[in-house]
């Protein structure tokens, strides 16, 4: 058996995975090929973890965790197989210097299953409720933890183990300080349609920037023009990383796809506008609260977090209300008004009466609110009641001092007491002419001697170190309610996760509303049908775009020869294929006027080879190696768009390249793919290289010609708008049509008689040329 992590830039992931082999690593704790993984995240201060799950001997399943977690360090046990040997090699050779995880191999003691559960059951977790006896701390954590897991359950107890030595995000803090760990959720990774970061890339799904800004260049990437940068209208942090998380995992489960287009199609009732834009009001407000929750732990809580905090809950609780008044039979509603429990309540209550928010930010610190605690209103009563009395208590000190000295004042100052001031005299030159007899000297600040007398040590046994005195009594009252919140802190993961799903929904249906995107349908059925199908993001680039059908099925025209000029949109209709797929996979409207979308297992893509110096990859040779990753795993279920293939090598060797593949795919029948492909390779047709088969269907994309001549058509479009008229589809008759046509025009004017006067013949030229 073997062990590993890893450690990403925001998370710690820990993968245990017990082998079929005698051992493995990676944490990989692979045993009858099954895999479990959990991993911890700065960013919201949780461990997630993986039930266990099947994955092969080349690890697919780990590669799709490590591409979507960005491990920043690998731990593997000291002992692994070959298998995870040459795994983590492979993956050392395939990335940069700067993208590359840290290895780093522990002992296989570390994740022993017994020493793990121990590990996991002895920690203390400001979630759990400190009063819980150790029987109800187990069957706490039984209803969180998949303990019939033994290789997850191995790698959680490692990952504690491993928190603890490298001491995550505390390592400044005291050595009794732990990693914070604020909740355990589950990650799983299941009905994912399979799609590489070619395919991310090629379809603009994602499209990062250097920021344009110089004064920001150092925060990052920007998002560029993408699918994601378009439909990305979410108000809070989390709705944008649980949108980014969508898209990394676009879904076959047709009944959580179907709950998500129930929610959009509910916010585009016009009837609801008006509830969107109360919810997007209270999402603006949702802060990170997990962060918060970090510092409370750690008792570094600033007034900031506190205002924070309280915008959150408030929120939450509009946002439960708001859920309770719509229709319970959404689910995710129902959801949000259940799981948002009074304990949001009881924490909004607890904070409006307990923080002075005004006396916080004018003191810059944690005060609280009159009536909460007596003693404190008595001292501060006290302190503020000091200037009269001090005033009157000076009048009596002068009364006793030499009448060389015109005034006085006794005076406060924190950890130090009272002190009687008076002005410096000329007379007073050296330390020994400050000595005044029944005083005792202190210090000299700013032409001032300070001394303490009786009366002001009376006083500091009397009133004490009033402000250090409420300082301290006030940091007790919040070291309190933080504890309180803590233990109530469950309550904000379901927030978080909620607030995040409710976002994303609106975000979805706000851009449905404003590009009238209509909602697809599923069928279990293979092929993909499309009615007037548009690019997103060449629909808001291009002033004017042309709609298309797509029409794949079952039996016939699986596969689609692509034909036509170049910049005739052969490419951008490949890509609508794919994004509107892909945005159906998410749970999203589409872009097009109908959209039926059957079993998809994976998108493959062959459209633009992204060329790069450190892979050492010629161009054809990259393109090889993206139709290679089709051919070898595309099902009956996936969608392939494949543009120009054989093209980066001579004509003969391209030809028979993008032949022997398709006739590959034609040789599975009904378990050939749904392939789309464009091509400028007529001898395909012309020297039929395919068979004769209803699974092949050839398609060419609509122009004009005169002659030999094409007529572009943009040259009439851009003369249409130019004069304001209206731009009308042309529908082109065919040559026969078009001679009968021309025949009974020849026919009409022979039949003229031109010495007739009534003859209106600029009428006819008229008539003819609008028949032709």
């Amino acid at each position: 058996m073997g062990c590993c992590w890893y450690t990403c830039p925001r998370r710690w992931v820990c993968v245990p995975r017990m082998g079929i082999a005698k051992s493995c690593g990676v944490h990989v704790l692979w045993y009858a090929g099954q895999l479990g993984i959990t991993y911890y995240d700065t960013g919201d201060c949780s461990v997630y973890f993986m039930p266990d799950m099947p994955d092969n001997e080349d690890l697919k399943l780990l590669q799709k965790v490590i591409d979507e977690v960005l491990p920043q360090c690998i731990v593997t046990s000291a002992k692994q197989d070959h298998s995870i040997a040459k795994f983590l090699t492979n993956m050392g050779a395939s990335t940069s210097d700067v993208d590359k995880p840290e290895i780093v191999l522990f002992p296989n003691t570390d994740f022993g299953l017994e020493v793990s559960k121990q590990r996991i059951l002895s920690r203390q977790f400001p979630f759990i409720p400190s009063h819980m006896t150790a029987t109800e701390k187990i069957l706490y954590l039984s209803s969180i933890i998949s303990f019939e897991s033994p290789l997850m359950v191995r790698a959680l107890g490692g990952l504690l183990k491993f928190l603890d030595r490298r001491r995550i995000g505390v390592e400044l803090e005291d050595s009794t300080i732990g990693v914070p760990i604020l909740a355990f959720k589950k990650f799983v990774l299941m009905d994912i349609v399979n799609m590489d970061q070619d395919t991310y890339c090629v379809l603009q799904i994602f499209k990062s920037e250097v920021h344009p800004s110089v004064y920001k260049l150092a925060s990052g990437l920007k998002e560029g023009l993408s699918l994601y940068g378009i439909l990305n209208r979410c108000r809070c942090k989390w709705g944008e990383k649980l949108m980014r998380l969508w898209f990394m995992r676009p879904t076959r489960n047709l009944t959580e796809l179907n709950k998500r287009l129930d929610v959009i199609q509910f916010f585009l009732l016009a009837q609801n506008h008006e509830t969107v834009l109360t919810l997007q009001d209270c999402l603006k407000n949702i802060k990170n609260v997990p962060q918060i929750l970090r510092r409370m732990t750690l008792s570094h809580t600033k007034v900031s977090d506190w205002q924070a905090l309280y915008k959150t809950v408030y929120s939450a609780l509009c946002l439960r209300n708001t859920c309770r008044s719509l229709p319970s039979s959404i689910e995710l509603f129902q959801t949000i008004s259940q799981v948002f429990t009074d304990d949001l309540h009881y924490i909004a209550s607890l904070i409006s009466k307990v923080v002075d928010f005004e006396g916080s930010i004018l003191e810059n610190r944690f005060t609280v609110r009159p009536n909460v605690d007596p003693t404190i209103d008595e001292k501060k009563r006290k302190l503020m009641g000091l200037s009269d009395f001090l005033t009157e208590v000076a009048r009596k000190e002068l009364e006793t001092l030499d009448n060389r000295i015109p005034s006085c004042c006794v005076i406060y100052i924190p950890l130090i007491g009272f002190l009687l001031s008076i002005p410096r005299l000329p007379t007073m030159v050296d330390k020994s002419d400050f000595e005044i007899e029944g005083l005792d000297f202190m210090f000299l600040s700013e032409d001032k001697l300070h001394y303490r007398s009786a009366r002001t040590k009376e006083l500091d046994s009397i009133l004490g170190d009033l402000h250090c005195e409420i300082r301290d009594q006030e940091t007790l009252i919040m070291h309190q309610m933080q504890l309180k919140i803590l233990e109530r802190s469950a309550v904000f993961n379901n927030v978080i996760e909620y607030t995040a799903h409710l976002d994303v929904m609106l975000a979805l249906a706000v851009m449905a509303r404003e590009n009238s995107y209509s909602r697809p349908s599923f069928t279990h059925r293979h092929g993909i049908h499309i009615k007037d199908g548009r690019h997103p993001l060449m629909e808001l680039c291009a002033k004017t775009f042309v709609p298309n059908p797509v029409d794949s099925g079952e039996a016939n025209g699986r596969i689609k020869v692509l034909t036509g000029p170049n910049s005739s949109g052969k490419s951008v209709y490949l890509k609508m294929v794919g994004l509107i797929t892909f945005m159906a996979l998410i749970g999203s409207y589409v872009p097009a006027a109908e959209a039926e979308i059957g079993a998809v297992d994976g998108i493959y893509t062959r459209i633009h080879s992204r060329v790069s110096v450190s892979v050492g990859l010629s161009t054809f040779m990259i393109d090889l190696n993206q139709v290679a990753k089709a051919v070898n795993n595309a099902t009956e279920r996936s969608l392939v768009l494949i543009d120009e293939f054989g093209k980066g090598t001579n004509t003969v060797d391209g030809l028979s390249l993008l032949a022997a593949v398709l006739r590959h795919w034609l040789s599975q029948g009904t378990q050939c793919p749904q392939v789309f492909v464009s091509t400028n390779f007529h001898s395909l047709m012309q020297l039929k290289l395919l068979p004769d088969t209803p699974l092949v269907q050839y398609l060419t994309m609509e122009t004009h010609q005169d002659g030999d001549e094409l007529v572009f058509f943009y040259l009439e479009v851009s003369e249409l708008i130019r004069n304001g008229k209206p731009i009308r589809c042309i529908d082109h008759p065919s040559k026969e049509s078009q001679m009968e046509r021309c025949k009974s025009l020849v026919e009409r004017f022979l039949c003229l008689d031109l010495d007739d006067p009534q003859v209106d013949l600029q009428k006819f030229m008229h008539s003819a040329a609008s028949i032709l």
